[in-house]
């Protein structure tokens, strides 16, 4: 469990928030594709799949969202937009925090993520590498 959830003037990291269109989710509920199941997708294929209703950029996007979400301590609101600043889970484990900021708030045109905001970022990357230590043999 993350150790990072609201800290004073942090955007809320931890929010889970909607991240398909509503024909997204119809699409892909006919399809009997779980979000989850995006992870382990590839674009051009999981756009195949819906007929190319939902386009092979959007499916990358929709692919790094979930992906990006799976990261202990990131919610599904923070990981649609980290993912639209055009990040990924690997950019998240490897950037630093200062940098992924930047990212998001020159794509957004304005200033979302703070400072505390990069030190949240920060800590939790701290917890993933440990997590990543402990796992490898």
């Amino acid at each position: 469990m993350s150790k990072v959830q609201s800290l004073p003037g942090v955007f809320p990291l931890h929010e889970d928030k909607d991240f398909l269109a509503e024909s997204e989710w119809v699409i892909f509920k006919l399809l009997c594709r779980p979000v989850s199941s995006f992870a382990d997708s590839d674009a051009a294929e999981l756009s195949a799949n819906t007929g190319n209703q939902v386009s092979p950029e959007r499916c990358d996007e929709l692919i790094r969202i979930v992906r990006i979400h799976q990261l202990e301590g990131l919610g599904s609101w923070i990981a649609r937009i980290l993912a639209q600043a055009g990040l990924s889970e690997r950019d998240m484990l490897e950037l630093p925090a200062d940098a992924i900021t930047e990212r998001v708030n020159n794509r957004l045109g304005y200033r979302l993520c703070n400072d505390a905001t990069s030190r949240a970022i920060a800590t939790l990357q701290l917890q993933w590498q440990e997590a990543r230590t402990v796992q490898q043999p």
